[in-house]
This record gives C-alpha cells, sequence and structure tokens, in this order.
C-alpha cells in the first residue's frame, strides 16, 4: 500500500509539472502572437528549441535615483518577448530572486537587459543596460548530454570577460543537480556603476523541436 501511494504521488507530481509547463508555453505564444499575428503561432512552434529560464539573483551597486536610494527592478528583452521582475523598495543592492522564462527559436538572438528605477508620478528612471549571448550556453547543453557521466558542480566551460562582451567576471558553465546552469555578473552600461548577476538553466518539454531529447 505504501508503495502504491507513493507511485500515485509521483504521478501526480508529474501531471502537475506538465500542466504547469503548458500554462507557461500557451502564456509564451499568447505573449509573441499579440506582437507578431496569430499567423506565426505555427512557426514559432516549429522553430521552438525549448525554454530558457533565467533566474534574476540580484543588482550589486546600483546607481542612486532617487534622494539617497533607488527602487530598481530589471526588464528582460529578447526580440519581441519582453519580461521584468518585481520592484524592490529604496535598495541598490536589490535581492530580486526572480525567475523568468524566454521561448529561444534563435540563439544568436542575444538577450538584453535594462533596469529602471520605479518613480510613481514621473517616468521610470533608466539604471543601466546590458546584455549576454545564449549560443555558448546552449553550445554546451549540445556538446554535454551524457549527463548521468559528469559529476556535480564539475565545470563543462568558461566565458572570461573582454571588451566584446558584458562580462564583470569568469562566467562558468557547469553541471549542478543533474542540470547544466550558467552563473553570469553583467557590469551595466551606460551608467556610472553597477552589476547584475543571473543563473541561466534549460527547460526541455514534450513536442518540441529540441536538439536534446530527456
Amino acid at each position: 500500500m505504501k508503495v502504491e501511494k507513493e507511485t500515485r504521488k509521483l504521478l501526480q507530481m508529474a501531471v502537475q509539472r506538465r500542466r504547469r509547463l503548458r500554462a507557461t508555453m500557451h502564456c509564451l505564444v499568447i505573449g509573441y502572437t499579440k506582437e507578431e499575428g496569430g499567423e506565426r503561432t505555427a512557426s514559432l512552434m516549429d522553430n521552438l528549441m525549448g525554454l530558457l529560464r533565467i533566474h534574476v539573483k540580484r543588482g550589486v551597486n546600483l546607481a542612486v535615483r532617487d534622494v539617497l536610494s533607488s527602487d530598481p527592478y530589471v526588464v528582460v528583452k529578447m526580440g519581441h518577448q519582453r519580461l521584468k521582475t518585481r520592484m524592490v523598495k529604496k535598495d541598490v543592492n536589490p535581492e530580486w530572486n526572480d525567475d523568468l522564462t524566454l521561448s529561444i527559436t534563435d540563439p544568436n538572438i542575444p538577450i538584453k537587459l535594462t533596469v529602471y528605477d520605479h518613480d510613481t508620478f514621473t517616468k521610470d528612471d533608466k539604471m543601466g543596460d546590458t546584455e549576454f549571448d545564449v549560443a555558448p550556453y546552449i553550445e554546451a547543453l549540445k556538446t554535454h548530454t551524457n549527463l548521468e557521466e559528469i559529476s556535480s558542480g564539475t565545470v563543462l566551460s568558461r566565458l572570461q570577460p573582454s571588451t566584446s562582451n558584458c562580462l564583470a567576471e569568469e562566467s562558468p558553465i557547469y553541471l549542478s543537480e543533474g542540470k547544466i546552469v550558467q552563473d553570469l555578473v553583467l557590469r551595466l552600461r551606460n551608467v556610472e556603476c553597477g552589476e547584475v548577476e543571473l543563473q541561466l538553466e534549460w527547460i526541455y518539454f514534450p513536442g518540441s523541436k529540441t536538439f536534446l531529447s530527456q
């Protein structure tokens, strides 16, 4: 009986995960078609490689835009997709810890982030912008498919800061709890100071034209 209960529980959890994933996909497709028109839906699904979860961790030493502090939030854009984090009041070192999910059809499109200071009665002030390429992360996913043979914590590749990117420090791509993730610390441009810390994670879903299978 105990085994049967555990089995039923696992099946219920699997069904719930599938429902949440379908809901996420529905929101992404609806958001896309509002911008591009309903006729693009089929094309989006045909070209969809998978979903990229961006865990927006925190901001570090952000610029002051109010009297003594700022009320920052982050807007993430990729092509016609636009998402944003919650706003944190009066904090230039905010802990957002928000998960934003993008649909990936072309890994060569850069992902752009802009930090804003929320204002109640005037237009929100910009607090800098930055961007990163998802292609190196996807290349690591393609290269390392036998994850059961890799120990957790193993670094698969490292990206170095340069004048051609916005990395503030080395960016490792590594295995964590059976998943390949990438940590990024991005310096903000067009502002006096500030960095944003992210973590990337790939999401697979049934029926996608992805380059890997779970």
